[in-house]
């Protein structure tokens, strides 16, 4: 026992001071041991639902709560309440501590399975996303002990019993079906979310320049805005910017150049810097100022064949350099581009496999570029298989860039394998030559003081035939081969011709022939005769020109009457003088030469006598050739469209094309280049075009003169040749004297050069 003792203070002496002690037992001093209860409410719930258990305690220091489910909690020292979501039957035992020792109490909480059907909805907020984004997907359910979410791309969720919501991301089209499961049974709704294309992204920022140019003056302004030149004249844009024209009183539009060419809408879709020109020219003339537009068109020459030492014959007789993409080799070393480069040089055959065995490609033996002394050469072949190997040797079907590669293999092999004897040329060399312009005095001088192009291109990867057709029709229909090569290619073609169109408007028309070797008898000669010896025969509406137009197929002496008389028609076509041997070919035949300057003098005089007519103050001469000829040329054909859609359907099995296939086996690439050069009063003076076109631009700029529609989609595209022309302000009123054809270039076939 533990003694407390109390002194009293007593007024009392200090020995008379008392001493009392007071003893306590140790018993009235122990600590109260601690209470607690527990209560749940309710005590039987359903699953997913919720109870509230209750805890109160005296002389606790500490509360706990644990469930038999493995749950635990805390409290304070006299107790609470908690929320409590069990999804079984559960006891949650109270232990309370504190100094006195531990008490506990319990209560259980039980289960009721609902009877009650269990009902879900399930939406979605929007039901349509595009790719990368989502959606959120609200669940509602009632009387379920369970609910899932289940989607048709694979994806499962477990939610709570009364649902819940949740963001989904699909990446295409999903159904989500949300299912409850309760004592009731199983109850399903469904939603689904429709995904689409991921929007493109939006196209870059490119900035856009336009210029104006010519004596005139106009403006041009931009939907959307941003240019109204003169003032503003260069603006950012995104994606596609139309530019619209207004030339100034007194002033005419002629044409842009640059990322729009013609004289139409100007539609610029930007995915990089691009620079318009917009031309004015003082006065009000126009295309209307042509009242005759003639088009003839010789035979098998690529443009670097023709006019690929243009340079040179500029800087030898004292004209203005100015760009023009011929041979290399002909290039200045500085100033304007194309610069100096050495002469083109591609694989030719292994001298180890020497005629009569097959030419074998060799890339250690290289042909390069040289200057034919020959006016006379064996034909080289421009058909649809040549045409594909001249892309590239190892690639004829246009998987990658051309090469053009392979002219001097597919020119030996046609030497090798020509049908009435082996040609001389077996190597394929000549298909490397050119001529300049002293060979070619005539025509270098007219490209030089009218107009020309280094982007003039034939239309077809094919020879002949198929290309005039295009020339008539701006299709082949189809046709890779001429008429009746095969099963396939029997028919004439029933595609509407541009000389159709012109007689429905009323528009007179000839196309003029030479009947010189023909075998038609005359005069007077027979258009029925005629008109099978040119490439009108190939069409069904050939019968129909015999039959009501016989006096527009006519002899070519009536070409040089009409220019005498003043009846010139407002459009004309010359066909070549192929029977005569002057339409500028390569010699079919070594025992028949065929000279080039012959065919250019013969040129001469159809232009000349246009030149010293009435007629020359209002017409155009458009001379050109209708295809390569399967000579070199250092250019790729260039993408275009397809006329009609139809592919090649004359293909014999084995062809290039019809095993593997590629971007050039259909007509969506022109062919390769051709010489152009455009004469006329109005034609600008020494003009270089360098706007890709192909000949079926020709029949644009008549449907442009005449407003006639479109044959089809291929002449639709094309650029309508206004940029040779300078209307108001005509340079040739008065004609340049050119000079006579030189002929004195020797003629032979047995060696190259």
């Amino acid at each position: 026992m533990k003694f407390v003792r109390f002194v009293l203070a007593m007024l009392l002496p200090c020995a008379a001071i008392a001493f009392v002690s007071v003893g306590l037992n140790s018993q009235a001093l122990a600590a109260t041991a601690p209470t607690v209860t527990i209560t749940a409410n309710p005590t039987s719930i359903t699953k997913g639902s919720s109870s509230v258990l209750t805890v109160t305690a005296t002389g606790a220091t500490g509360i706990t709560i644990t469930g038999s489910n493995g749950s635990k909690r805390t409290m304070g020292a006299t107790g609470g309440s908690v929320s409590v979501s069990p999804t079984s039957a559960t006891t949650y035992t109270a232990t309370a501590t504190g100094a006195g020792g531990t008490a506990t109490a319990s209560v259980t909480i039980t289960m009721t399975v609902s009877t009650s059907a269990p009902t879900v909805t399930v939406v979605a907020n929007p039901t349509s996303i595009t790719k990368g984004n989502s959606s959120v997907v609200t669940v509602t359910a009632t009387n379920a002990t369970q609910v899932t979410l289940a989607g048709s791309n694979g994806s499962n969720r477990t939610l709570g019993a009364s649902g819940a919501t949740v963001s989904v991301s699909p990446t295409s089209t999903t159904t989500y079906t949300a299912t409850a499961t309760g004592g009731g049974g199983t109850a399903t709704s469904a939603v689904t979310i429709t995904v689409g294309a991921a929007p493109p992204p939006p196209p870059p920022t490119s900035q856009l320049t336009v210029t104006s140019a010519g004596t005139g003056t106009g403006t041009v302004t931009s939907s959307p805005a941003g240019i109204n030149c003169p003032g503003t004249c260069s603006a950012s844009f995104q994606g596609t910017v139309v530019l619209t024209e207004t030339p100034e009183a007194g002033n005419t539009f002629s044409g842009w150049s640059g990322a729009c060419t013609g004289t139409g809408a100007c539609s610029v879709n930007l995915a990089a810097n691009a620079a318009v020109t917009a031309t004015f020219e003082s006065g009000t003339a126009g295309i209307t100022s042509l009242q005759h537009i003639i088009f003839f068109a010789q035979e098998n020459r690529s443009l670097d064949n023709y006019f690929g030492a243009m340079r040179e014959y500029w800087q030898e007789n004292g004209i203005a350099d100015q760009s023009f993409d011929g041979l290399p080799q002909f290039n200045p070393t500085s100033g304007i581009a194309p610069l100096y480069g050495a002469p083109p040089a591609i694989p030719g055959c292994n001298p180890t496999s020497p005629y009569p065995g097959a030419c074998v490609w060799d890339t250690s033996n290289l042909v390069a570029s040289f200057h034919m002394i020959s006016v006379c050469n064996e034909n080289t072949s421009p058909s649809w298989q040549e045409a594909h190997n001249d892309w590239d040797y190892t690639d004829p079907v246009g998987t990658n860039p051309a090469k053009n590669n392979g002219f001097v293999h597919t020119a030996a092999g046609d030497a090798r394998d020509n049908p009435g004897g082996a040609f001389y040329d077996t190597n394929g060399i000549r298909a490397m030559g050119y001529w300049d312009g002293t060979d070619l005095n005539y025509d270098y001088f007219m490209a030089s003081n009218f107009a020309t192009s280094d982007r003039f291109f034939q239309p077809a990867m094919s020879r002949t035939e198929i290309n005039r057709e295009y020339l008539a029709a701006a299709t082949s229909g189809g046709y890779a081969l001429p008429n009746g090569s095969n099963a396939n290619d029997t028919k004439q073609l029933g595609s509407t011709l541009i000389w159709e169109e012109l007689a429905k408007a009323g528009i007179s028309w000839k196309v003029y022939i030479n009947p010189e070797g023909t075998g038609c008898a005359g005069p007077p000669y027979q258009a029925a005769c005629l008109i099978k010896t040119g490439y009108l025969e190939g069409f069904s509406y050939a019968t129909e020109i015999v039959a009501k137009y016989p006096q527009n197929i006519a002899p070519i002496s009536e070409y040089f009457s009409d220019l005498e008389n003043g009846t010139l028609p407002q459009v004309a076509e010359i066909e070549p003088a192929s029977d005569a041997a002057l339409d500028e070919h390569g010699s079919d035949s070594d025992a028949n030469p065929e000279n080039v300057q012959a065919g250019a003098r013969y040129t001469s005089t159809l232009i000349n006598a246009l030149m010293n007519s009435s007629s020359w103050e209002n017409s155009a001469f458009i001379f050109f050739f209708d295809e390569s000829g399967g000579l070199y040329d250092h250019v790729a054909p260039q993408p275009t469209v397809s006329p009609d859609g139809i592919p090649p359907v004359d293909l014999p099995a084995g062809y290039i094309c019809t095993g593997k296939t590629g971007p050039i086996c259909n007509f969506t690439y022109t062919g390769y280049r051709i010489p152009l050069t455009v004469i006329s009063p109005y034609a600008k003076k020494n003009y270089v075009s360098h706007t890709v076109m192909d000949s079926t631009a020709i029949l644009k700029f008549i449907e442009e003169r005449f407003n006639l529609p479109a044959l089809n989609a291929r002449d639709a595209a094309q650029p309508d040749m206004s940029e040779f022309f300078d209307f108001n302000n005509p340079q040739w009123m008065s004609p340049p004297t050119p000079p006579a054809q030189n002929m004195k270039n020797p003629c032979y076939l047995n060696k190259v050069p």
